[in-house]
């Protein structure tokens, strides 16, 4: 059983005609990104028709628990209603990720399996921290911060503002790719032993039963139940708990 790690396929090419640029590349990731998008998007609209205030129905029920669940999860970590202004965006960042990481099940490659991804993600959030240091501080305040406690510290402060989004993008990359690499190595592992201890038998009857991989079937489950389910909501929260403090810390300078 072949097994491939070598990433996301690429299923086609645009030329743009800029040296520079090179070719615009339709790949795995951005099909699936789209996918879940799709996915998120049609979910939030059949959640949200026909609202009612009263004799609300369950899926409305289900909508509102959502939303207060968001809520809940970036004031108690803010303290307060200071920063409800970012509860769509943790919301949106932490539905995204934990589509992106459960849609493995389904056979079809994470986009958070890809570095690409999560570097995206976290460059937007280094955006908004640093957008919140200057309004709390002002641009000299935020460069003036660099050079404390004492200036030669400069250089290396700038490293820990650069580590950021970094950290962010990678931790997040690294725990998703492992369970997609080590899940995969299950399945051909549990393959190739399938094909030799049913393989022995004799003539077609070994034939066909060495080429199934009936173990394949249900072990791999009680893997998948950590590295897609737990670590999948793990690293979604993770990265959302991240953004809440990491901006927060940001505003109030």
């Amino acid at each position: 059983m072949n097994f491939d790690i070598s990433g996301a396929g690429i299923y086609f090419k645009i030329p743009t005609g800029i040296p520079i640029l090179g070719d615009f590349m339709i790949t795995e990731t951005l099909v699936v990104s789209w996918i879940v998008m799709a996915l998120i998007t049609g979910l939030c609209i059949w959640l949200t028709r026909d609202l009612k205030v009263e004799n609300i129905s369950r899926r409305q029920a289900v909508a509102e628990l959502l939303v207060e669940q968001a809520t809940n999860l970036v004031r108690n970590n803010t303290g307060g209603t200071k920063f409800d202004k970012l509860i769509p965006f943790v919301a949106a960042l932490f539905t995204t990720s934990v589509v992106s990481n459960l849609i493995s099940l389904t056979g079809l490659r994470s986009p958070t399996a890809d570095l690409s991804t999560e570097a995206a993600w976290a460059v937007v959030v280094f955006i908004m921290i640093t957008a919140n240091k200057i309004k709390a501080g002002g641009i000299l305040g935020y460069l003036k911060g660099f050079t404390t406690p004492i200036p030669v510290m400069t250089p290396f402060n700038v490293l820990s503002e650069l580590a950021t989004p970094i950290s962010m993008a990678c931790r997040h990359f690294g725990n998703i790719l492992s369970g997609v690499v080590i899940n995969g190595l299950i399945y051909a592992a549990l393959a190739l032993a399938s094909s030799a201890l049913l393989g022995w038998l004799p003539g077609a009857l070994g034939d066909v039963l060495g080429s199934i991989p009936i173990l394949s079937v249900g072990i791999p489950a009680i893997a998948s139940v950590y590295f897609d389910w737990f670590s999948g909501f793990m690293q979604a929260f993770i990265f959302s708990m991240l953004t809440i403090m990491y901006i927060a810390n940001a505003a109030e300078g």
